[in-house]
């Protein structure tokens, strides 16, 4: 009896021991594996979310612009001619540089005219004499007549003398304007301050023969316009506001405008609009306007291509974001938003222009939102994120992590 009960408590592996010694090592070794298997199996943890930075957007105050690329024009480009027939005598000033009005930049054979001159200032201190006698005569004529001493017909001679006399004055008078007029062409001056071209002709060179010759053009730079053109769309826009803040016409014409060069940094160059065009440009769709700026330092020159900006509206509590923490897919643009539960929402926005590397956002963005701007590539819409809280006010990172 004794000998049965310990044959029922005799394993199948004490007796594969007892069988074969190498098959019972090779058992407790996978046993082994099993065991340690098992136990690993009971230790995984799940990751962590993925950390992400994130900020609610930057409010502040922001300058709405229109954008548009111009070019700057003179606002007065004249052509000097010669206005009277001769020699050219002398140049009196040096190609490209800058004269005041009123400076002698040519002169033209001066001697003739103004012998001319003098020879009518003479006709017409003869003709002022042939009026002195003929007013005398008539006066004398008119006394007799009242004493009968001569006939009416007398009288009337007299009369008709005195009158040619002074229409001769008259016309000695006009000689003489017309004289002094063309003695003052000889003198080719600046018509108002500005930069004088190369000249056109040389001394000694018979000018103003049968037309007009052109002798150099003179152009004014300061103030100087710079003319550009806004679209349908923006125009409408301006007049919406306009019509919001009750701008009158005239208003809108002093608008303030700005123009940077395209070696230059921002909008240096403060000016205002002094022209918008009344009718679109049908072909283009585009409204003509023109801004007029001091240009001292002649920075500004006739031709230059400009970028322009004009300020129509200002919002005071406008949302920005950095620009890096939007992204675009064919939908439209959005920002990744770390919702109540840290899980990461894509939110579909309109975006506006760009202030120094902050984007401004029209809408689907609320001030208390806090949007992913440091670690995108982790942050995937529906799954949950380790947010970073960052200073709304911190500057906008150069690249998403």
């Amino acid at each position: 009896m004794r000998h049965a009960r310990a044959s029922a408590h005799f394993s199948q592996s004490d007796f594969v021991r007892l069988r074969n010694p190498r098959l019972a090592r090779a058992a407790l070794v996978i046993s082994g594996f099993v065991s340690l298997s098992a136990c690993e199996q009971n230790s995984f943890v799940a990751p962590p979310p993925p950390k992400v930075e994130v900020a609610p957007p930057v409010q502040r105050a922001i300058t709405r612009y229109l954008d548009a690329t111009g070019n700057t024009a003179p606002i007065k480009t004249v052509d000097l001619v010669a206005r009277v027939q001769g020699f050219l005598q002398s140049i009196n000033y040096q190609d490209g540089s800058f004269v005041k009005e009123g400076t002698t930049l040519f002169t033209i054979e001066p001697e003739t005219y103004k012998l001319k001159l003098e020879q009518a200032q003479a006709a017409e201190v003869g003709a002022q004499a042939t009026v002195k006698q003929a007013d005398a005569d008539f006066k004398r004529q008119t006394d007799l007549v009242q004493r009968q001493a001569v006939s009416q017909a007398t009288l009337e001679t007299s009369t008709a003398t005195r009158d040619n006399a002074q229409a001769g004055l008259q016309q000695a008078q006009v000689n003489t304007k017309l004289a002094a007029v063309n003695y003052g062409y000889t003198n080719v001056a600046a018509p108002f301050d500005g930069i004088v071209s190369n000249h056109l002709v040389s001394v000694g060179e018979l000018v103003g023969v049968a037309s007009p010759t052109q002798l150099a053009t003179i152009v004014q730079l300061n103030p100087i316009y710079v003319n550009f053109n806004v679209n349908e769309q923006d125009v409408l826009r301006v007049r919406e506001e306009a019509r919001r803040r009750g701008m009158s016409v005239n208003e809108l014409r002093q608008l303030p405008v700005e123009v940077g060069l395209q070696t230059e940094t921002g909008y240096p160059h403060k000016g205002k609009i002094d022209y918008i065009s009344p009718t679109l440009n049908q072909s283009t769709g585009t409204l003509a306007v023109r801004g007029v700026f001091a240009n001292p330092d002649r920075t500004l020159l006739p031709g230059f291509y400009v970028r322009v900006r004009v300020p129509f509206d200002k919002q005071e509590d406008a949302l920005l974001v950095p620009d890096v923490a939007i992204g675009s897919d064919q939908a439209g643009r959005y920002v990744l938003v770390v919702n109540a539960d840290n899980v990461v929402e894509q939110r579909k926005v309109t975006t506006g222009p760009l202030e120094e590397g902050l984007r401004v956002i029209e809408s689907g963005l609320k001030a208390d939102d806090r949007v992913v701007t440091a670690g995108l590539l982790r942050a995937i819409p529906g799954q949950k994120v380790d947010p970073q809280v960052q200073k709304a006010d911190a500057a906008p990172p150069t690249a998403a992590k």
